[in-house]
């Protein structure tokens, strides 16, 4: 048997740092595939086909960030279960997630590659580059099964307090990546089917390792073949909170989606460098993100065993964590972003470098925004409340959409840095103010009460 880890009892600082800390490397390495391929497009094919890269990346990351959507619902609802003590339900849920995610990513994955090039038209992709596009996001979609299965599977380790296996095959997967990637298209001249393929390929070894691993090692998880089905009332469950959260995952790709309109008209060397921009951002406020991912399968823990007071503390420490690494996380942006923005093209593509250096300039001092939304979140997702988490991020995306729209002529790309952080400001505002109106006073009243269960 694996190791599992129970949050119930223990230091919660110190919890939530070991199990946060395997999340954001593995985060990193996740975010390294598409790095990878975009550093060496780049470099080695050159400025247009890192455009088409980069204009098909919000399509491919929407369905992406729904799929951990659903991953995601299914995790909160299995570590209750699993903070409970409830084996056999645990295990029935494992068997529903799996089921509804075959059907579910085959026919995502055939939608998704025939109506290809019909979405990034809708995107207003230019002529010169919708080819180029359109043949890479084929290829993505069809490894979309392997995403999925990567996302269930390993959601459903960390539900159980293992966040280290899932970076392992991360890990191999990535190397995988990179090697490939360096040799078939560095070396040999390859273009942007190898690219793709490559990328799937580096997917498909994760999610096979995270199957075989659960099968041999974590007997509380694994279900075999032959009892494989689906609960309806499990399914039910896991659709409604995987349902919102997917929504909510997908607020974020639907506006950028919506802002790569704006983008695509500011001409190639905006994209270019928006592309490597928004890369570098996804790299910066990964932390953040996984700190409220282990806030989290924290909270479902403690909410799985009635301890009422050790989830107000957890979210206490949460949030002292996200502010200290949005501060650090300034700082260090400040001070790379010029040669940072050189790794993605060469040094005479003066006019991509300025125009990242200077959006990097602007949005590392809003950082610390994102922090404290997403620990918000991380709490509200551990409490089961998935319309609050849609709600706020809805607002988010939708102020910053209308605000890039507003400010794109005259303040350029810096527009997207000013409206995210206003969408964030928003964010904050609605999401605080309901945990300080209603949310700490429950958690307070019922430990006063004596409602929370003793370790």
């Amino acid at each position: 048997m694996a190791k599992t880890v129970k949050m119930t009892e223990g230091s919660i600082a110190g919890q939530l740092f070991s199990y946060a800390l395997p999340l954001i490397a593995g985060n990193v390495f996740q975010l390294t595939y598409n790095v990878v391929d975009s550093v060496i497009v780049g470099r080695f094919i050159g400025t247009d086909t890192l455009a088409a890269v980069g204009t098909a990346g919000p399509v491919m990351n929407l369905f992406i960030l729904g799929i951990s959507g659903v991953s995601m619902g299914a995790s909160v609802i299995m570590s209750r279960f699993f903070g409970a003590g409830k084996m056999g339900e645990l295990k029935r849920e494992m068997g529903t997630v799996v089921v509804f995610g075959l059907y579910f990513s085959v026919l995502l994955a055939l939608a998704g590659a025939a109506g290809a090039k019909l979405l990034l038209a809708a995107l207003q992709v230019p002529e010169e580059i919708l080819e180029l596009s359109a043949v890479y996001l084929r290829l993505i979609f069809i490894g979309m099964p392997f995403t999925y299965f990567y996302n269930a599977y390993s959601s459903a380790l960390k539900s159980v307090g293992d966040s280290r296996t899932p970076l392992y095959f991360l890990v191999l997967s990535t190397v995988l990546n990179a090697g490939l990637d360096l040799v078939l298209i560095g070396l040999l001249g390859f273009g942007i089917v190898c690219s793709a393929f490559t990328t799937v390929l580096a997917q498909a070894v994760s999610a096979v390792g995270c199957i075989l691993y659960v099968k041999r090692r974590v007997s509380i998880l694994h279900v075999p073949i032959r009892e494989l089905h689906a609960d309806r009332g499990l399914l039910g469950e896991t659709l409604r909170y995987g349902g919102v959260t997917a929504l909510q995952q997908a607020c974020q790709p639907i506006g950028n989606l919506l802002i790569q309109g704006a983008v695509n008209g500011m001409g190639v060397s905006v994209m270019a460098a928006f592309n490597a921009v928004t890369k570098i951002d996804d790299y910066a406020l990964v932390p953040e993100r996984n700190i409220s991912n282990a806030m989290t399968t924290f909270i479902a823990q403690n909410g799985g065993a009635g301890k009422k007071e050790r989830i107000r503390k957890g979210f206490a420490t949460g949030m002292w964590m996200e502010a200290a690494y949005g501060v650090a996380a300034c700082a260090a942006v400040l001070l790379i972003r010029r040669p940072v923005m050189e790794l993605f093209v060469g040094r005479e593509e003066t006019a991509v470098i300025e125009q990242g250096a200077g959006y990097l300039g602007l949005m590392a001092f809003f950082y610390i925004l994102p922090g404290l939304t997403n620990g918000i979140q991380g709490f509200y997702r551990g409490m089961g409340m998935m319309k609050m988490t849609l709600a706020g991020t809805a607002l988010q995306t939708g102020l910053r959409v209308i605000f890039v729209y507003l400010l794109s002529g005259r303040m350029g790309i810096r527009s997207f840095a000013v409206s995210c952080a206003i969408g964030w400001c928003a964010m904050l505002l609605l999401e605080g103010l309901y945990y300080q109106a209603v949310m700490k006073k429950r958690l307070v009243g019922a430990a006063k009460n004596g409602n929370e269960k003793r370790t």
